[in-house]
């Protein structure tokens, strides 16, 4: 599942090795065991199809910089490592060895590709963890607060971020590429005052 990782015919043939290891053992504890397997099988594609687009990427590199398929996919899989450790940078010169002048440009194009591949799993557990402290208070106000509460998450911006051009931009700000006014103004609650000092 991880971003830097093997193509994905290798990753679909160890994640149906883990389902079929699940089904195994599933009758040691059907009522766990079962629907985890049944999950997995079922999403298998879904779950996986961030590595269908980094391999298309990757490919790509290749091709421009006019090199083996194999070079391209060994820099990527050289992000797993911590760049404190020294298998990294024993794994950097290795490859930094055989794509010679290439290297650089090489390694920058996976980089930047690795950036912008955005794993599914990652987006959906992101959004977990913003929705779940308002899932208690849905049993409570209905249907129309969720209504609300998409219009807030989209519209709020975001006090901080890894990647400085999302700081102090709403979701809706970054997809459309134009400003809005504060998410209450939208609201028709008026004009945000100033704070005084």
């Amino acid at each position: 599942m991880s971003l830097a990782g093997p193509q994905l015919a290798t990753r679909q043939a160890l994640f149906d090795f883990i389902v079929e290891e699940l089904g195994v053992r599933e009758a040691l504890d059907t009522c766990r065991i079962r629907p985890v397997r049944i999950a997995l099988q079922n999403q298998r594609d879904d779950l996986l199809a961030f590595a269908g687009v980094l391999d298309e990427k990757l490919a790509a590199i290749a091709q421009r910089a006019n090199v083996s398929d194999e070079l391209v996919r060994a820099a990527c899989v050289l992000h797993r490592k911590p760049r404190t450790s020294p298998a990294y940078w024993q794994g950097w010169g290795r490859l930094r060895a055989r794509l010679g002048g290439q290297f650089h440009a090489v390694f920058a194009a996976v980089s930047e590709a690795m950036a912008h591949t955005p794993r599914s799993s990652a987006l959906v557990e992101n959004l977990n963890s913003r929705l779940r402290n308002y899932f208690t208070l849905r049993r409570h106000l209905g249907a129309p607060y969720l209504d609300l509460l998409r219009f807030f998450l989209n519209h709020r911006r975001f006090v901080r971020s890894r990647r400085a051009e999302r700081q102090g931009k709403s979701p809706c700000e970054l997809m459309t590429g134009r400003d809005h006014p504060h998410w209450l103004t939208m609201l028709g609650l008026g004009a945000l005052q100033p704070r005084q000092a």
